[in-house]
């Protein structure tokens, strides 16, 4: 698809993205494009793996916002949410757990995950370990956390028909 009429391209023609923290609490148009973005990021994934019970594809915008979680969105020039990652920070067992990485169908294969958790990683999250996981058969996603060096430690099933890669990305010294 091509972008929208409001994007702003630079001297390439590529578009343009402002990476920000998105404040989903106060913001409830924001709120809306992350909970539309994630539907339909979400309904590619079920369709990869095979399995349409993924709790994104239900959850409202309400119970998305009350959720214990920062976002991180990238932001064409008109606004437009096109790619976030919700993560929750570092507790006392000193891991980045990255709850969410989606991106709108519309701007696949542009390097926006891959940019967003590389901002999160270094800009907001510098220290710990950092934790993620994504359907099994989830392929793209799989190739995206190898790339970026994350290792996978494991594979569960946490209800049935549902199995999900678990991956690590190691920071600190064991």
């Amino acid at each position: 698809m091509a972008p929208s009429a409001s994007s702003e391209f630079n001297s390439r023609g590529t578009t343009v993205f402002d990476v920000r923290e998105l404040q989903l609490e106060h913001d409830d148009a924001a709120a809306a494009s992350v909970n539309r973005v994630g539907r339909r990021a979400y309904a590619v994934e079920a369709e990869l793996i095979g399995f349409d019970g993924i709790p994104g594809l239900q959850e409202s915008v309400d119970d998305m916002r009350g959720q214990p979680l920062r976002w991180l969105g990238a932001v064409a020039g008109g606004g437009q949410i096109a790619a976030f990652v919700a993560w929750q920070s570092p507790a006392e067992d000193n891991i980045v757990d990255i709850d969410r990485v989606c991106v709108d169908p519309e701007w696949f294969r542009c390097g926006l995950a891959s940019r967003l958790i590389r901002h999160l990683l270094s800009d907001l999250a510098p220290s710990g370990d950092a934790h993620v996981s994504t359907g099994a058969d989830n392929s793209p996603a799989i190739s995206l956390y190898e790339h970026l060096g994350f290792s996978r430690i494991g594979t569960t099933e946490p209800v049935p028909g549902l199995h999900m890669a678990h991956f690590l990305l190691r920071r600190t010294q064991q």
